[in-house]
Formats: structure tokens, C-alpha cells, sequence
């Protein structure tokens, strides 16, 4: 029988968006042993509230090593957060984020991870179990996307993906991993972190970390199929959550709008925490 667990990554300013999320998860989501959240050491306090039988928070400090740490920033009075190394660029909160989810594979011992973001709120029924085929998990791919114009850095960071890899710069066929609700094996995990130190000669943390522009999903994806030639994944291209990325926040009619137009593969919402919506009005919009 194989074991996943649900992993999120998350932070105090998205406490309510993490609170909303676990509420759903323990309405519509079966099949996981846990539900570990990931923090950074002050925030852990605040979110210890959500633990409870199978909900476990888990400070940053267990999981990263000594050498990395957070600090007020100081260019924006210590509104913000930096993580300072010596071994790193100067790194933000998202950043760490990546580094947390890698790292929880050292720290727990599921045969896979669910990953899910803070800002995600279940509205149908989903089954963990769906993501394997008998031994092989679900790799979520956009074939050949990075053959097409696209927006953002996902050139940029497939090119960072093959240089800490070992790998050409940029993948020849030009997939795209980067999705939300993704599975990744535990397994996998823990051999790409040692190719990423044999390959480079670093911690996989301050070989990854030397640039701030980097996706822990890229790496992941090119190394279970460039590196692992894809043993142990199947792959599928649906998108388990539909995403509203830009602001202004959608008014009462467009949020439900939104909703309706969800597909049937679609199990969940995910509300960009920097669009400025307010969870309370998310809370009631949904109820």
C-alpha cells in the first residue's frame, strides 16, 4: 500500500487562507495519512491552532540546516522577510517555500507528497489514492509548452533546472511542470538532492539557491524525466485547481462566474494571496 501525505507551505499573512484550506481538506479530501504545514520558526505558534489528528505543523528550523536563516529586511524597515547564507543569494519567504517542500522528504516518511498551496479551498471530493497507478505516481506535465512563447520565467528557470541537474540548459522538449495540486515521489526526492550534490559539489540547498530565480518544480520534472528517464511517474496534463492569478479581486458575480466555469477534473479554487481579496468574503462566497 502506498502512502501519500498533503504538504503546504505557508506563512502567517495567509493564515486565514491556510485556515479556510484545512477546513475543505477535512470536508472533501481522503486518502493521506497526514497533513504537514510548513513554517517558518515565529510563525509556528500561530500555527499550531490548525493541528489535530492528522494535521501536523513543522517548523522550518527542523528541516533546513543551521547556515540559512530568516532576518528582518531591512531595506523595507522589517516589513518583509530575507533569508541570509553564505552559501546562497540573499533569498525571500517564496524562495524558502521551495526549499521546505524539497526538504519535508528528509523528515517524513510517506512514499509521496501532495503539494498544495495555502491560498487553494476544496469544493469537490478528491481521493489521493487517484494520483497512482498501481506503483507509478502522477507527474503533472504540459508537453512542449516552453516550445511556445510564454509569459514569466519558466525558460529562465528550466535553464537553472538543467544547470544544477547536470542537464542541457533547457530541456530540447520543452515541458512545463509547474501546476498546482502536484504529486511528487519521496523516493525521487531524496536521490535528486544527492545528484544535485554530486553533480555540483554543494549542498543541494546552496547549489539551487545560488540564484534567486529558480522553480523547485522544474527541477523536479526534469529530473524525474530527464534523470530518471520517468520510472515510477505516469504523466497527465489536467489541472486539478483552477487558478485566478491577476488582480483586481473578481467581484461577487465574477468570483462565482469563476466557479461555474470550473471543469470536471477540477477538484479545487486557488485565490492568489497577493490579489487582495479578503478570505472572509471567500468564506461566504463559497458557503
Amino acid at each position: 500500500m502506498t502512502k501519500t501525505a498533503l504538504v503546504t507551505a505557508s506563512y502567517a499573512p495567509d493564515f486565514e487562507r491556510c485556515r479556510l484550506l484545512c477546513e475543505t481538506i477535512d470536508r472533501f479530501v481522503t486518502g493521506y495519512t497526514r497533513h504537514y504545514i510548513l513554517v517558518e520558526h515565529r510563525d509556528v505558534a500561530l500555527f499550531k491552532q490548525l493541528e489535530g489528528p492528522r494535521r501536523v505543523v513543522i517548523d522550518e528550523n527542523d528541516l533546513l540546516p543551521r547556515w540559512i536563516r530568516p532576518f528582518p529586511d531591512p531595506s523595507n524597515f522589517g516589513r518583509r522577510r530575507i533569508w541570509l547564507s553564505p552559501r546562497t543569494m540573499p533569498l525571500r519567504g517564496w524562495h524558502v517555500q521551495q526549499f521546505r517542500r524539497i526538504a519535508i522528504a528528509a523528515h517524513a516518511d510517506e512514499d509521496a507528497f501532495f503539494y498544495i498551496d495555502s491560498d487553494v479551498a476544496f469544493l469537490k471530493s478528491f481521493d489521493c489514492a487517484s494520483v497512482w497507478r498501481g506503483s507509478d505516481l502522477r507527474l503533472f506535465r504540459r508537453d512542449g509548452d516552453l516550445l511556445r512563447p510564454v509569459p514569466g520565467d519558466q525558460l529562465i528557470w528550466s535553464e537553472h533546472a538543467g544547470q544544477v541537474l547536470g542537464l542541457v540548459p533547457v530541456s530540447p522538449a520543452g515541458h512545463d511542470y509547474i501546476g498546482t495540486l502536484i504529486a511528487w515521489r519521496r523516493d525521487a526526492l531524496l536521490t535528486m538532492c544527492a545528484h544535485i550534490e554530486r553533480i555540483t559539489g554543494r549542498h543541494w540547498i546552496a547549489a539551487i539557491g545560488r540564484s534567486r530565480r529558480f522553480s523547485e518544480c522544474m527541477i523536479y520534472g526534469r529530473y524525474a524525466d530527464e534523470v530518471l528517464m520517468a520510472e515510477g511517474h505516469y504523466h497527465d496534463a489536467a489541472e486539478f485547481c483552477r487558478v485566478y492569478w491577476f488582480a483586481p479581486a473578481p467581484t461577487d458575480a465574477e468570483f462565482l462566474a469563476f466557479i461555474e466555469a470550473m471543469t470536471p477534473e477540477q477538484v479545487a479554487i486557488g485565490m492568489q494571496s497577493f490579489i487582495g481579496d479578503d478570505t472572509a468574503r471567500i468564506r461566504k462566497l463559497l458557503a
